[in-house]
């Protein structure tokens, strides 16, 4: 497993972009599936965006897609969330999550995860 540390959340007004990062702790980095998590109060945690890791494959939910990029730096060991043309449901707190499985949007295939950080959009 990996320590993952999220970082970049804020309040931000509709329309406005934002880049979320996932540091993690190692070099294990690199063995990982990483994935960006949301969740909104009352919610349950959905999957926002996958990337494999290489880098060469990446997945949206229909509701970021053409909004929001994932990314990943494996010589920095860390993952971005670019995140375009924010909307007021966007808000919501977000985690990153690696997963030795292949790159899947389902969250009990992911074993490790950061503690999140605050994303708050106002209308």
């Amino acid at each position: 497993q990996v320590q993952l540390v999220e970082s970049g959340g804020g309040l931000v007004q509709t329309g406005d972009s934002l880049r979320l990062s996932c540091t993690a702790s190692s070099r294990a980095f690199i063995l990982y599936n990483i994935a960006w998590f949301r969740q909104a109060p009352g919610n349950a945690r959905s999957f926002v965006a996958g990337i494999s890791r290489s880098g060469g494959s990446t997945s949206y939910a229909d509701s970021v897609k053409g909004r929001f990029v994932i990314s990943r730096d494996n010589a920095k060991n860390t993952a971005y969330l670019q995140m375009n043309s924010l909307k007021y449901e966007d808000t919501a707190e977000y985690f990153c999550a690696a997963a030795s499985a292949a790159p899947t949007t389902r969250i009990n295939d992911y074993h490790s995860w950061g503690q999140g950080t605050q994303v708050t959009v106002s209308s």
